[in-house]
């Protein structure tokens, strides 16, 4: 009996054994399987070359192409992307299947040649927050039901032959990535909040209409190749067209004759304040130049030069106290005028290697029409228009004490170490009262923007973030590197003297035109004309680590008096880490550990001794391995 009583705990030790060694069940696998072979169009070298077979669980055997939840009994990722496969996508034989639909997060198809459509059973699989069926031969209208994917986070379906118009895409609040560029798309673009938006593409399709809401998340690169779209960011504008009507004939004479009556009405009302427009800014502008010319009475020795700052963002960094002295943006458009100085000649703008600028002399540059930026303790901003239609940026430095022919090297030795990724002067000019450096505008804004201008940054998500940090700390340590033995320096690296350049990429402006004396007053850990070398670079070391500070937690480097590099020092001492980080980096689950790696790179930056940060080589390197470590998680990692 007792015999029989062990055998009988043996058998049903077996069988549970058996039974837990497949941990994800039967129709899972079979669904995953059936999906494959259609994406395959029935060929088996796929299924083999990625070790999907009947006889192995998908979790416990790691099929490739397949990630798991952490108890591996549920298939969270698919990714087929690159395979060759060329049959049909059939999203119901995965989305269909209730076990697959609950747990699929991620679905990435991209780059084969996989032909059908998008059926509305994609509806059933709620849970995806990434899809990417880029670069196949998909077709056919893309269902409504896509607009039901409350979850989805990152859409691109770029690449393919879809016609007819978008579902509402726009009742997807979470959306943050949408690309559908080359594609035969049409109708209009849904009413996005483009804000939220990290990338955004849908050229090349044939969209019709007025882009709406578009802002400085959005460039006109995303929207070209749509020859029926207008409206901004595009220079075509939208022009007004008369309403038609089906009624008859009579019933149209009378709606032209009614048009024509307010057409009229409105038209003498809107002369009559465009007059009334006139007269009060010819006064203002009237009184202001009494005002200036009282002022140069009193200070004839000056020049009055107006000159403008490349960073175009300044007036939204100034709410930051980036700008000590502060500004006031002009009510009015000005002109350059200059005194008559010997000194001006046509000759004295010297214009780099630049065709933007190629010809331009400093008389034309003193008559072109200037709209002030901002004024600041080391100059003043103008966006400059000159007469072939090119948009410049002029920075005026005042009081600085160098020579003009130490400037001039200056200058030059900066437009020798070129980099993409550095906003490069087109042409300067220097006698021994002004310094005047002349830019190319940049349209998309600047990074203190991105990171404070969206609703507390959540449309500037972590994967972006990541991106951007890299690539600043990969151009300041090539800038750095050489540029060291000239002893360059920025000198007032901010979130606001980091632009966006038409790819939505950070471009470092300003970089050397700090005076060595200055940087006392603007950082801590003292460096002065006396200071090595390796300490003056430090000082660009320690505004880089604010600079991803403020990444980090979405917050401004000054608020109420609270300064932040003060404040995250404190929180990490009380060991609340997790209070540091941007609340909206969480919501879109974001690495922790990842943050906690690029915090800890920020700490080491900001450290009050320049002797004990690390250089900015060694910085992009830690940078850059975080970065790694991204890349190789999950693509759609959520």
């Amino acid at each position: 009996m007792n015999r029989i009583s062990v055998c009988v705990i043996f058998l049903s030790l077996f069988l549970f054994l058996h039974s837990t060694s497949s941990k994800v069940d039967d129709e899972t696998r079979d669904s995953l399987l059936s999906f494959l072979d259609e994406l395959s169009n029935g060929a088996t070298q796929p299924g083999f070359t990625l070790g999907w077979t009947t006889l192995s669980d998908p979790c416990e055997k790691q099929w490739g192409g397949i990630t798991c939840d952490s108890q591996k009994t549920s298939v969270t990722g698919l990714f087929l992307n690159k395979q060759t496969l060329s049959g049909t996508l059939h999203v119901a034989t995965l989305c269909n299947v209730k076990s697959v639909a609950a747990s699929l997060t991620s679905l990435d198809l991209n780059d084969n040649s996989i032909g059908g459509e998008i059926s509305a059973d994609i509806q059933n699989c709620q849970q995806l927050t990434r899809l990417n069926v880029s670069r196949n031969r998909l077709s056919g209208n893309l269902p409504d039901s896509l607009a039901m994917l409350i979850n989805l986070r990152r859409l691109d379906i770029s690449y393919n032959d879809f016609s007819g118009k978008l579902p509402e895409l726009s009742l997807i609040s979470g959306l943050t990535d949408f690309l559908a560029q080359n594609n035969q798309l049409t109708g209009e673009i849904p009413k996005f909040n483009f804000s939220h938006f990290d990338t955004f593409n849908v050229s090349n399709n044939n969209f019709h209409g007025q882009i709406q809401n578009a802002n400085g998340n959005v460039s006109a690169s995303s929207f070209l190749g749509n020859p029926g779209l207008c409206g901004y960011p595009l220079p075509n504008n939208c022009s007004t067209t008369s309403s038609s009507s089906t009624a008859t004939a009579g019933d149209n004479s009378h709606s032209r004759g009614t048009s024509s009556n307010k057409i009229l009405i409105y038209s003498g009302y809107g002369i009559l304040a465009l007059i009334c427009l006139v007269l009060l800014i010819s006064r203002i502008c009237s009184k202001r130049k009494k005002k200036n010319d009282k002022k140069a009475d009193d200070a004839p020795e000056k020049n009055k030069v107006a000159s403008v700052d490349e960073s175009m963002d300044s007036k939204y960094s100034a709410s930051s106290t980036d700008f000590k002295g502060g500004f006031s943006k002009s009510q009015c458009s000005v002109t350059f005028s200059a005194e008559s100085n010997a000194n001006m000649t046509s000759s004295s703008l010297v214009v780099l290697s630049s065709p933007v600028v190629n010809g331009l002399n400093f008389e034309e540059l003193l008559k072109a029409p200037a709209e002030m930026l901002g004024r600041g303790k080391h100059g003043s901003l103008y966006k400059v228009i000159i007469d072939y239609g090119a948009t410049l940026v002029v920075k005026r430095i005042k009081d600085w004490t160098i020579s003009t022919n130490d400037f001039k090297l200056r200058m030059q030795r900066l437009d020798q170490a070129k980099h993409p990724n550095v906003l490069s002067a087109l042409a300067f000019y220097s006698s021994r009262q002004e310094k005047l450096l002349v830019y190319e505008y940049q349209y998309n804004g600047s990074l203190f923007k991105l990171i404070h201008g969206n609703q507390g940054g959540k449309a500037f998500g972590w994967t972006s973030r990541l991106s951007c940090a890299a690539t600043i700390a990969d151009t300041l340590a090539f800038m750095h590197e050489d540029l060291q033995k000239d002893g360059i320096v920025h000198g007032n690296l901010k979130s606001s003297n980091i632009l966006l350049n038409k790819n939505m990429e950070p471009c470092i402006s300003e970089y050397g035109l700090m005076k060595i004396n200055d940087l006392d007053n603007i950082l801590p850990g003292k460096v002065s004309a006396s200071s090595s070398a390796s300490t003056t670079f430090k000082a660009d070391i320690y505004g880089f680590g604010v600079i991803l500070l403020e990444l980090l937690t979405g917050k401004l480097v000054q608020h109420n008096g609270v300064d932040l590099t003060s404040w995250v020092h404190s929180v990490v001492r009380e060991e609340w880490t997790a209070e540091v980080f941007d609340k909206s980096l969480y919501s879109e689950g974001a690495s922790e550990e990842r943050m906690v790696n690029l915090l800890q790179v920020a700490i080491k930056c900001v450290n009050r001794s320049p002797e004990a940060r690390p250089s900015m080589k060694q910085v992009a390197t830690m940078i850059n391995t975080i970065k790694e470590d991204e890349d190789k998680s999950t693509f759609f990692d959520v």
